[in-house]
């Protein structure tokens, strides 16, 4: 049991640190009146400058009016500012996002967030949801969408299938693909993982294709963004002219030269301070979860992610953190533009609230609280062109943030949040009470038949392969459609690959049943998993994730012909029912594997 209990937390994390994630088509909140008020006697950070005493007037979600003197109009609701400075939500400049992070966020005031890799699927539902002035409870996100990296490259390794631009394969068409997909920005994965020292090495872009496809992005009027941990590879991205590294290279501080081919080439840095930290298993991001300011908007899940450490296989760099917060100091000293952002997503970090820890991580780096506040708001909104954020001034949109006391001076001051408003809409104060998840149609039982010839759902975000590989393990996984299922039905999943020896080796593929990936369901009501299996002979388990991220798991046997499994949830001893964010079937039994799946239900 303690092997099907790893199995299952590695799925988990995979889906956690991939930052893959499956757009749902989930539909905005329908427009309510009351975005339109007036801010009075406050203290305005305006994005750029603070002015002392103002006034800010929002009519219908935007901004109509800042000064001293700005009219309140006659019948309107009035806020009392007085020992408050408001300011613009905050950006966060690097983000990957999946289940409830970007209401996370913006409980924060996150009003937006740059996701620096993800899935095609997400796009579409990113740009109707940020264009739109309705009510939400969810910040916008522009994202890169899928990353530019070669096979086995950074981002291939959490186990799901990803483009990848191959030997010799033309980059103009690769990042052509990606801005149909409706990629806002291209991001390159610059990373063997030597900066960490060691012996161990993962594929990476040749220069002559890190070259092409800034180039290409470049022609196709598109800004690129590259990951890198080390110097050497970032001073080449910069000369080849990437507009933004977006991770402060870790193995050593920015050098005379990195720091001036970065201001020669007007090249931005997006640290991830907070991130790095986790790298070296510092306490900041746990301490940032004992914060008393922050209690009242921090859910159970967000404490769990701030206490999280990588897993102890990761590669590590001790002097990570003090090496990249040198090189924030020495960049920014010389003039380079600094942005904030987190890498949300990861262990030691969470949406929203890691960017107020980052935001103190920039002051220790020797930006002032004013600087510090520019890199989350006005900064990256002029970088990433988001025209009507990150400022305020009359005709922007009205995401803002208030709080209690003056940032300029204490930049915890930003911590003690009073009100966030999104379009003008004011945001719930309280953390969602833990165990709130969505009901799932009573209807909605069957889970696919596979009878469409592909692997469409019945409900929930969709079926994905996973795997040990985002450990850096070798195991991996496909699902496809074959035709000819369970009693001659027309067709099946097919789940191949294989599993290669390691600490915890697994190869599976997983269901989301939530209307988001990874967004908790509640299957109190429900009774059973059902479905048809067959494939290689032996034990496999049927996984589930739960509650916190804690796991379940059930072993099942399978032979070569199909056969019908029934698995009570009751079996899934200590499952928290109430919040099941994903169920899915694993096998860790080494060598090549094949398992079809066929009338999955959840009865």
């Amino acid at each position: 049991m303690k092997k099907i209990q790893e199995i299952g937390v590695l799925a988990c994390l995979a889906a956690a640190l991939g930052g893959i994630a499956w757009w749902s088509g989930r539909a905005d909140t329908v427009e309510a009146t009351g975005n339109s008020f007036a801010v009075k006697d406050v203290r305005v950070f305006d994005g750029e400058s603070f002015i002392e005493r103002a006034t800010v007037v929002v009519r219908d979600g935007r901004i109509e009016a800042v000064g001293a003197d700005a009219r309140i109009p006659t019948g309107a609701r009035v806020v009392d500012g007085k020992g408050k400075t408001l300011m613009p939500a905050l950006i966060d400049a690097h983000t990957h996002n999946w289940g409830d992070a970007q209401r996370d966020a913006l409980r924060f005031g996150v009003g937006s967030e740059l996701e620096m890799m993800g899935a095609a699927q997400s796009l579409p539902g990113y740009r109707r949801h940020r264009e739109a002035m309705r009510r939400t409870d969810e910040a916008d996100v522009w994202s890169s969408g899928a990353a530019v990296t070669v096979p086995g490259g950074h981002g291939t390794e959490y186990g799901f299938p990803v483009p990848e631009l191959k030997p010799g394969e033309d980059a103009d068409a690769f990042v052509r693909a990606r801005i149909i997909e409706g990629s806002d920005f291209i991001k390159l994965m610059i990373d063997d993982l030597h900066a960490y020292g060691g012996t161990q090495r993962m594929p990476t872009l040749p220069r002559s294709q890190i070259e092409a496809s800034i180039a290409a992005a470049r022609r196709q009027q598109r800004m690129s963004v590259a990951h890198v941990a080390a110097q050497d590879d970032a001073l080449h991205a910069v000369n080849a002219g990437v507009d933004g590294l977006v991770h402060a290279f870790v193995d050593q501080p920015a050098s005379d030269g990195m720091i001036a081919a970065m201001k020669a080439n007007d090249t931005f840095m997006v640290p991830t301070l907070s991130v790095i930290a986790g790298f070296g298993r510092s306490d900041i991001s746990a301490r940032l979860a004992e914060d008393p300011q922050l209690q009242a908007r921090l859910t159970a899940a967000q404490k769990a992610s701030l206490r999280a450490q990588f897993p102890p296989a990761f590669p590590t760099q001790p002097k990570a953190l003090d090496n990249a917060i040198e090189s924030v100091r020495r960049l920014h000293a010389a003039g380079v533009d600094i942005l904030a952002g987190t890498d949300a997503g990861n262990p030691g970090t969470a949406h929203g609230v890691s960017l107020h820890g980052e935001l103190a991580l920039l002051v220790r780096a020797g930006l002032t609280p004013s600087q510090a506040l520019r890199a989350a708001t006005s900064r990256p909104a002029a970088r990433f062109g988001l025209k009507d954020r990150g400022r305020i001034a009359p005709g922007l949109r009205a995401d803002l943030l208030l709080v209690e006391g003056d940032p300029s001076k204490d930049i915890q001051a930003t911590r003690r949040i009073v009100t966030v408003w999104k379009n003008g809409y004011a945001q719930s104060a309280d953390a969602p009470a833990a165990g709130q998840a969505a009901s799932i149609q009573d209807a909605d039982r069957l889970v696919s038949d596979f009878d469409g010839g592909d692997l469409s759902t019945r409900f929930g975000s969709g079926w994905q392969a996973a795997s040990d590989s985002f450990m850096g393990g070798k195991s991996g996984a496909e699902t496809r459609w074959t035709a000819g299922g369970a009693g001659k039905s027309k067709g099946a999943m097919r789940i191949e690959g294989d599993v290669a020896a390691g600490p915890a080796p697994w190869a599976g593929a997983m269901f989301s049943p939530g209307s988001g990936p990874m967004q908790p369901v509640n299957l109190g009501a429900r009774q059973a998993i059902t479905l048809k299996v067959r494939g290689t002979p032996g034990d496999y388990a049927i996984v589930m994730l739960h509650g916190e991220g804690q796991v379940a798991a059930v072993p099942i046997q399978v032979t070569g012909d199909w056969k019908a499994v029934r698995v009570s949830l009751a079996q899934f001893a200590g499952a928290d029912l109430a919040r099941v964010s994903a169920i899915g079937i694993s096998n860790s039994r080494i060598g090549h594997f094949q398992v079809d799946l066929d009338d999955v239900a959840i009865e």
